[in-house]
């Protein structure tokens, strides 16, 4: 995330995600927000969007119409008021921020994990139950294919990031060596 957007984003997120515990629905507002950002994203709607070619109330009617039912009042009226504000780039941003405020309540953090190949479901879940035993906390893991990390994996938890990369450790042994 851009440090611009996620300034525009988080209040949205925070309001969005204030109203969720009042009304007690955390999971169907991120269901929403998932679905949103799922359609912002895609590439036609996003074309539509960046290319300025519908004025607000079309790209409102266009949301609210191929989502359904799966809008309920309250989050029609969040996608009206982003499309009015010109936010609908900042979606994506408010649904990492409203998942991240989501999992800190419910006690669970979001974990990245970029390894050099794809990680099988067995090790995913090794390696959550090792970071929630360290962490104390429930973990859901996100697991990338980055080849240029050689071999080993990157894990990013919160503001915390090992590195366990073969890249990573030459990186360190060539700044050890004034390389």
């Amino acid at each position: 995330m851009s440090g611009e957007s996620t300034t525009i984003a988080r209040p949205y997120a925070e309001a969005t995600f204030a109203r969720a515990l009042e009304t007690d629905s955390v999971d169907k507002w991120a269901d929403m927000l998932e679905l949103l950002q799922y359609l912002v994203t895609d590439p036609d709607v996003a074309g539509l969007i960046s290319g300025r070619r519908l004025d607000r109330e079309q790209m409102t009617s266009l949301l609210l119409d191929v989502a359904g039912d799966q809008f309920w009042d309250e989050g029609q009226n969040l996608v009206r008021i982003l499309v009015e504000g010109g936010r609908l780039e900042v979606v994506p941003e408010i649904n990492a921020l409203y998942t991240d405020l989501k999992n800190a309540h419910q006690g669970a953090l979001e974990v990245s994990v970029s390894s050099a190949y794809v990680l099988k479901p067995a090790q995913e879940k090794q390696l959550a139950d090792a970071l929630s035993k360290k962490l104390g906390r429930e973990i859901h893991i996100t697991s990338t294919k980055d080849p240029d990390l050689i071999g080993g994996v990157k894990i990013r938890a919160g503001d915390m990031v090992i590195d366990g990369s073969v890249a990573g450790q030459l990186t360190k042994l060539a700044n050890e060596l004034g390389i």
